[in-house]
């Protein structure tokens, strides 16, 4: 197969195709007609030697060769948006853009929709796509896989940027008529006397909590591990304590029909940054991403 040549125009194509694996809604996404859309892919498969969408059932796979690609497409699209905007002032409302954000399942349920919230009202043309952590890779903001990550530890590298956006402390949580906690603060001692439901998206059991009863001479017993806060609160509607974030507890847990309380041990903060690549530093709608959500959370 020949192969041709790649512009900027074709490569924001493959980069909408990849995106929604579909050449109607990539021409939306564009604003391109359709028949335009699939003369772009055509073009596309003879520069790149490769069919890039393939017919699977009622829909179209995306290939091996594709997805490869795709992350460095995406990179070189944000690199061309910095370079063409650098030191120009930006109109919000003026923005179409789509940025991913990977997240925390901590943060997830209170962070997304006032994120969103304050997005849409300034920037209705933005879209944001949140995706649930993985492997935590960085590759994937070097790559530009993702634009930011939302969680808790610090910039894992020199070339990521880190800005804290709050800090969080953990809570226990139970039905509302349970007698734990009811009239005062419980001790470690009657946390101990209750079942106990771990939330951890690796299967961990364990945690800073164990610790501080260990050194009490106390044991807690965890009946059950789920991968999410969101799990462990529906779980704590039954007999079981649940330690979720504090923000979590108060915006979900009188609906659920339960009741949270401070834990009686100096656990440590968990503390919430965003995290970004150094290369869209200089890009004004990432900046201003970052500005919007870092105002919504503070």
């Amino acid at each position: 197969m020949e192969r041709g040549t790649l512009d900027l125009n074709l490569l924001r194509v493959f980069d909408a195709l990849l995106q929604d694996g579909s050449v109607t809604a990539a021409a939306e996404r564009l604003h391109l007609s359709v028949p335009a859309a699939s003369r772009a892919l055509g073009r596309l498969r003879r520069a790149m030697g490769d069919p890039i969408l393939v017919r699977a059932g009622r829909g179209m796979a995306r290939t091996p060769f594709a997805l490869r690609t795709a992350p460095r497409v995406r990179a070189l699209l944000d690199e061309a948006a910095a370079l063409i905007s650098a030191d120009r002032a930006i109109s919000p409302a003026d923005l179409e853009r789509t940025f991913t954000l990977r997240i925390n399942d901590g943060v997830s349920a209170t962070l997304a929709a006032a994120a969103i919230e304050a997005t849409a009202s300034a920037a209705p043309g933005v879209t944001l796509r949140f995706v649930p952590e993985g492997d935590e890779s960085v590759e994937a903001l070097r790559d530009g896989t993702i634009d930011m990550d939302i969680g808790v530890g610090e910039a894992p590298a020199a070339d990521i940027r880190a800005a804290p956006l709050y800090e969080e402390r953990v809570v226990g949580i139970v039905r509302a008529d349970s007698a734990l906690g009811r009239d005062a603060p419980p001790t470690l001692a009657q946390l101990c006397e209750h079942p106990h439901v771990s939330a951890s998206r690796r299967g961990r059991a364990r945690g800073p909590l164990d610790e501080a009863l260990e050194a009490a001479g106390l044991r807690r017993h965890v009946a059950a591990v789920v991968p999410t806060f969101a799990a462990a609160l529906l779980v704590a509607t039954s007999r079981y304590v649940a330690l979720v974030p504090r923000r979590l507890a108060e915006q979900y847990g009188t609906a659920l029909g339960l009741r949270w309380f401070p834990i009686p041990a100096d656990l440590p903060p968990v503390h919430v940054r965003l995290l970004w690549h150094t290369r869209l530093d200089t890009d004004p709608a990432h900046g201003w991403l970052r500005e919007t959500i870092q105002r919504a959370l503070a």
